[in-house]
């Protein structure tokens, strides 16, 4: 706290000069500056007075140190002039601080000693207020002016030297209560006011993007208001126009909403965004729109067309066809929005709206000349909405062109819409027209299984004989769809059963193919010849065998299919059959039919070798069960215990040599090989440990006089060499033939020099092994 009595003004002192409330403010500026610490409590009480508007209250408020706050007050002071510096020391002063009032009381009694008229200087104005006041406290009456911020003196300015002689109460501290300003009263008084110069230089200490409790700053207040001088003064001091109050608005939210087409120009001019959404997700053109302020609602639409080259959103049409408000998007249209503008995405209004199923606002687009192409009809399509592709196609008859109807007759027929078929026909669709990969309509369906719609195109006279450039046929396709009732409708209708469709194969191989057993049984009972042959002299029944579908096979044998039909390679269904990877039962379904187990085809394998080299056991003992020859030897002398034994089958090893009763092991191919080398060389030592276990001899050779130890090491097989190798001894001994080592083949080279000649690290191991069994190394 400074000291009062320090710094007394020189000439007034020595001159003995009576000071007006000017000039005390301005010889004690500097202890006013510091001493006053209850700047808002002080400003509240002259706003009371009059002597200062809630505006300007609020913006000194804003100010950073209440030394600043201090020094700003004083200087409004001075700028209204006598009047409002006697109210400022009396009532305010004295209210607010007590202390300081005294002291300033104090130095005016010093300097006022030989003055006879004090009514005219400041200490005859305290002296007379405080004895007003003294008398209404002894009468007990304390009188409380309540003057409000819209009180006159808070609108009208007083004559600044013009003296005030009224009573002014006295009110205790606590009796005071401050008068609250809004930011809303803080612009529209500034601006009634006319003091634009004050604000700007009010404004130079004051953050001007500061807010209130509802989140508004200045200019949200001001864009509301409608001050254009104001709205360009903040924005020239930095105001930021993207700012968002407590509603989600903007300052061009907030004139939008109150029609403030100029307020909205100049902001959209600084920069302002026209697409921000509200809490409410509307943008400025939603509110402008709702409150039928048309004028600014055609500012946003133009702005937007300005910005049409850098739209990284939806546009104002777009967005009211998305939301169906069909009202705006007349509104928007009535003001200048290109109803075909496309945004970011390619995409008009109109394909929105179809999107979403906004019939209302369909309408009113296509009523201000919207055109519906292949993308809108599309969409349409996709919703299966009736009403809306009647609309497109209505108000375009004639103008699509046949190949847009076209294809969206295919769009309808792909997503089964069989409505939408009858509509796109009768608006002229093409209901023959072949799409890029050969397709009719029909074809289409068919393949689909779409039955309803393929019963439409029926209806409207489809042609049912056409064919796809690889000869697929409908009835081909419906079979593949697996359509009952489609190819039930294209047979009543006439369409031959055996028609050929790719590779010469009827629609009944391709049933059989799809395991449709149902399917096989209605073409046979339309007369299908279920013995037909394809291109691969395939039957029906050799397609179903193959794969393995038990349920067809059992239909094509209803129906008098014969098995020992062959196919170009010789084949029968059985050899099919026992290859398969399917139900291992359909063996069993044509061993059942009298189908001969030891047919073979042209390289002589019967059914037996195939199921042998495909490892299935369940086949191998069926046919085995019904009289296959277990021995029997294809062109190149290979038994089936060969075929498994090469292909590593050990469950079919197994059960051969169980049901063969370990015979086979010394049978000799071409190449005299036994199966016991076929293993070897491929490196199966589970096979090459079970057909050992069943006698077969050790050291048999082949033409090249290679044992199965030859093989082995030559395929770099170390188990089986391991196998052999280990072979007769310990637990074996007595009872096998141990394996040569030094046995030379015809080039006269033992397993040992075999193995050498190999280059990988399987190879020299066998070569460490086997040296080591002779020997030869430790």
């Amino acid at each position: 706290m400074f000291d009062i009595l320090k710094g007394f003004d020189a000439q007034a002192t020595s001159t003995y000069i009576n000071p007006y409330a000017v000039d005390v403010i301005r010889a004690k500026r500097r202890d006013l500056v510091y001493g006053i610490s209850h700047t808002e409590e002080l400003l509240d009480l002259l706003v009371t007075e009059g002597v200062m508007t809630a505006a300007k209250r609020s913006i000194v408020l804003t100010i950073r140190t209440r030394k600043d706050q201090n020094s700003r007050v004083l200087e409004l002071l001075e700028a209204r002039g006598e009047r409002a510096c006697r109210k400022f020391f009396h009532p305010c002063l004295m209210l607010a601080e007590p202390d300081l009032y005294l002291r300033i009381k104090t130095y005016l009694g010093g300097v006022n000693e030989r003055i006879r008229d004090t009514r005219r200087q400041l200490i005859g104005y305290l002296l007379e207020r405080e004895q007003e006041g003294m008398e209404e406290i002894t009468r007990g009456i304390v009188t409380q002016k309540t003057r409000t911020l819209f009180a006159t003196k808070a609108t009208k300015k007083s004559s600044p030297e013009k003296e005030d002689r009224s009573t002014v109460p006295l009110l205790k501290p606590e009796e005071h209560k401050p008068v609250q300003s809004k930011p809303e009263d803080l612009i529209h008084i500034t601006a009634t006011d006319r003091e634009l110069a004050l604000l700007e230089e009010l404004l130079e200490d004051t953050d001007i993007n500061a807010v209130n409790s509802s989140s508004q700053t200045l200019l949200h207040v001001a864009a509301e208001h409608g001050n254009l001088s104001i709205i360009e003064l903040l924005v020239r001091k930095g105001a930021r126009l993207d700012l968002q109050d407590n509603k989600g608005h903007t300052a061009l939210h907030r004139a939008a909403i109150r029609g403030r087409t100029e307020i909205v120009g100049a902001l959209i001019q600084a920069g302002a965004p026209i697409y921000t959404l509200d809490l409410q997700g509307k943008t400025p053109v939603h509110l402008a729109a709702d409150n039928k302020h048309l004028d600014s609602v055609k500012v946003l639409v133009k702005e937007e067309a300005k910005q049409c080259e850098s739209h990284t959103q939806d546009m104002f049409l777009h967005t009211a066809a998305m939301e169906d408000n069909w009202r705006l998007a007349e509104l928007l249209l009535q003001s200048g929005a290109a109803v075909s503008a496309r945004n970011n995405s390619k995409k008009t209004a109109l394909f929105h709206a179809v999107s979403r199923n906004n019939e209302k606002t369909v309408t009113v687009l296509l009523n201000a000349g919207a055109e519906a192409d292949y993308d809108v009809i599309n969409e349409a399509i996709k919703l299966n909405e009736e009403s809306i592709l009647s609309l497109l196609l209505g108000n375009h008859r004639g103008a699509l062109s046949e190949e847009a109807l076209g294809s969206a007759l295919f769009s309808a027929v792909q997503q089964n819409h069989d409505g939408l078929v009858t509509t796109l026909i009768d608006s002229g669709a093409n209901v023959n027209m072949l799409d890029k990969q050969g397709y009719t309509p029909l074809l289409l369906s068919a393949e689909l299984g779409h039955t309803e719609v393929f019963r439409v195109l029926v209806a409207k006279q489809a042609k049912l004989d056409a064919t796809l450039s690889d000869l697929s046929s409908a009835l081909h396709l419906a079979v593949h769809s697996g359509s009952v009732p489609i190819v039930q409708t294209l047979l009543n209708k006439g369409l031959d059963p055996d028609i050929t469709g790719p590779k010469g194969q009827t629609p009944l191989h391709l049933a059989a193919q799809c395991n449709r057993p149902e399917l096989v049984d209605v073409l046979l009972r339309a007369g299908a010849q279920v013995n037909a042959l394809a291109q691969d002299g395939l039957t029906p029944l050799h397609i179903a065998s193959q794969q393995g579908h038990a349920d067809s096979v059992t239909q094509l044998l209803q129906g008098k299919a014969d098995p020992e039909v062959k196919d170009k390679l010789g084949r029968t269904a059985l050899h099919w059959a026992a290859s398969s990877q399917g139900e291992s039962c359909v063996v069993d379904l044509l061993l059942s039919a009298k189908a001969n187990p030891n047919t073979t085809d042209k390289e002589k394998r019967t059914a037996l070798h195939l199921a042998a080299v495909e490892g299935k056991v369940d086949a191998v003992t069926s046919l085995l069960s019904h009289k296959a020859k277990g021995l029997a030897k294809d062109m190149d002398g290979s038994t089936p215990l060969h075929y498994a034994a090469a292909g590593g089958q050990a469950g079919v090893v197994s059960a051969l040599l169980q049901l063969l009763s370990n015979r086979g092991t010394e049978e000799r191919n071409t190449w005299r090989k036994t199966p016991l080398h076929a293993a070897a060389e491929r490196g199966h030592d589970s096979v090459t440990a079970l057909l050992l276990e069943a006698g077969a001899k050790i050291n048999s050779t082949d033409h090249s006089k290679d044992t199965p130890l030859h093989c082995a090491a030559r395929g770099g097989h170390q188990e089986v060499v391991k196998r052999l190798v280990n072979w007769g001894q310990a637990g074996h001994m007595g009872r096998h033939k141990k394996v040569n080592l030094q046995a030379a083949n015809n080039v006269g080279k033992t397993p040992l020099q075999v193995a050498k000649s190999g280059d990988t690290p399987e190879h020299e191991s066998i070569a460490t092994l086997l040296g080591r069994k002779m020997f030869l190394i430790k």
